[in-house]
């Protein structure tokens, strides 16, 4: 109890609310772009791997609201391929994110965040069709991304986009993976003795209005109107991974 009356008196709780509500939203209508939102802005107020702690616990109970409608859309073999790819991955990206400095931490993931928007705003796909084992490759990169800077997403949705899928289909393999994936960081996280209560315990008082703003996203999520979504989950991950780079200390 006493844990928890620390985090929700912790200094930086409202930002790091704002942030996560953001992130919700972006989450819910898009499927993907949690880490790329939340955590330029929560490196501001806490430590690197406090806020991928926190984006670890908020992130696999906030959207289990959102799997069942992901399940039914989404294609759970090419999740689980992608997710073989992630265990390989993961802990080398987890490994290097151990020995970074804090302001480095926080220029590479804004830098990241900023590079793969600009990929992904820019149209530019893999074109040719992905076999099995590349996808799992696909995994390899986003469980590397996702150990050492949180950022599991892009690689996959740079290839879910360049195939002939459905938005709806694109989004719940997305909701599914992300989850996956945030398993396996537990594990991870877990066997290298990283796990930490204290932002454990922050992130599951921020996994209410996660959960609150991710079904706001899905509710809101239409199809047909997917360009303009896109345009505002766009926008969000910009500011959040401009208002993450250390030149405004």
């Amino acid at each position: 109890m006493n844990l928890i009356w620390q985090a929700l008196s912790f200094d930086g709780l409202l930002v790091l609310t704002l942030a996560v509500f953001a992130a919700g939203i972006v989450r819910g209508f898009t499927g993907f772009g949690t880490a790329m939102v939340f955590v330029p802005i929560a490196a501001l107020v806490v430590e690197p791997i406090y806020a991928i702690l926190m984006m670890m616990t908020f992130d696999i109970f906030g959207p289990i609201a959102l799997l069942p409608r992901a399940w039914r859309d989404g294609e759970p073999r090419d999740v689980g391929l992608l997710g073989v790819g992630a265990i390989i991955g993961l802990p080398f990206g987890v490994y290097l994110l151990t020995r970074l400095d804090p302001v480095v931490f926080r220029w590479l993931i804004s830098l990241l965040a900023l590079g793969l928007l600009a990929l992904l705003a820019s149209g530019w796909r893999y074109r040719n069709p992905l076999s099995g084992i590349m996808t799992s490759i696909v995994g390899v990169v986003s469980g590397f991304l996702c150990g050492v800077a949180a950022l599991p997403g892009p690689p996959v949705i740079m290839s879910y986009m360049s195939s002939p899928r459905r938005p709806q289909v694109i989004r719940g393999n997305m909701i599914m993976y992300l989850f996956l994936v945030d398993i396996l960081s537990f594990i991870v996280f877990g066997t290298k003795g990283l796990l930490v209560l204290f932002p454990l315990t922050i992130g599951a008082v921020l996994t209410v209005p996660y959960t609150i703003a991710g079904m706001i996203g899905q509710r809101i999520f239409n199809p047909d109107k997917e360009h303009i979504y896109r345009r505002a989950a766009y926008a969000m991950i910009a500011f959040s991974a401009l208002a993450g780079l250390p030149v405004w200390d």
